[in-house]
């Protein structure tokens, strides 16, 4: 049977699954759980992950959820996925696994934390939160310091001084991607000093082209979206207050 990989794009973690998927030619069926309408929260899906979250996949009779486990499994039971992702080398492979544990309690937590709180939650039905926003901020600020100074050191672009990515490279990357979301200058600001990562985002990038941007395209079509209503906003504050002093002559 065809492996089911449930999923919604703009979950960071649906995202590297897919892309893995595609990258390395797996024969999978996408099911969309969209997020936004609770669809999680169904008793069908409930019975695939009963933490309700996605991505989940169902190979067989057999099912999994959290993404890492996920990234592991399909790397090492699908013929044809190159070592480089998830190596055989069992020192190799522990390093990895070190990456992907640090990423959940740290980047992870900053960003997700951060892009939710300054602009997703409306999306969601939730509160922004300045509070959480501003905590969140921190742990990202020192996960992307913690990432340039200690998991890209090496002669290689990518995590660990590889010269190829592993599934440690889509997930945190996936991870990054979600600050496409802030305005260009937050962007701008939060990763601006980050040149090392900036650079292996752009290698991560390109080692999975096309299906890295294919699979991202919802990410950037609701930039696009915020971007327009951002402006529709600013036109509107302007003509209040051209307005504003003309009545008050009346």
């Amino acid at each position: 049977m065809k492996l089911k990989v449930y999923a919604d794009r703009m979950s960071q973690p649906s995202r590297a699954i897919l892309i893995f998927c595609k990258v390395n030619g797996i024969d999978f069926e996408e099911i969309h759980i969209e997020l936004s309408k609770r669809q999680q929260l169904s008793p069908e899906f409930q019975a695939i992950n009963p933490f309700k979250k996605v991505p989940a996949i169902v190979d067989g009779r057999f099912k999994l959820f959290e993404s890492h486990a996920i990234l592991i499994y399909i790397a090492s039971a699908f013929p044809g996925v190159a070592d480089h992702w998830y190596p055989a080398d069992a020192s190799r492979k522990a390093k990895i696994h070190a990456v992907l544990d640090w990423h959940h309690l740290n980047l992870r937590r900053g960003a997700a934390g951060f892009v939710l709180n300054t602009v997703l939650a409306p999306f969601l039905g939730l509160p922004l939160n300045k509070e959480a926003a501003a905590e969140a901020e921190k742990v990202l600020t020192s996960s992307l310091s913690t990432i340039e100074n200690i998991w890209l050191k090496g002669d290689g672009q990518y995590l660990l001084g590889g010269f190829r990515p592993s599934i440690a490279d889509l997930s945190l990357v996936c991870e990054i991607m979600q600050l496409q979301l802030l305005d260009e200058k937050e962007h701008d600001r939060i990763l601006g000093p980050h040149k090392k990562v900036q650079t292996w985002i752009a290698s991560t990038r390109n080692a999975t082209k096309p299906h890295f941007d294919e699979v991202h395209n919802v990410l950037y079509k609701l930039k696009l979206r915020l971007s327009l209503k951002q402006s529709s906003q600013a036109d509107g504050e302007r003509k209040s207050g051209i307005k504003g002093p003309i009545i008050s002559k009346m």
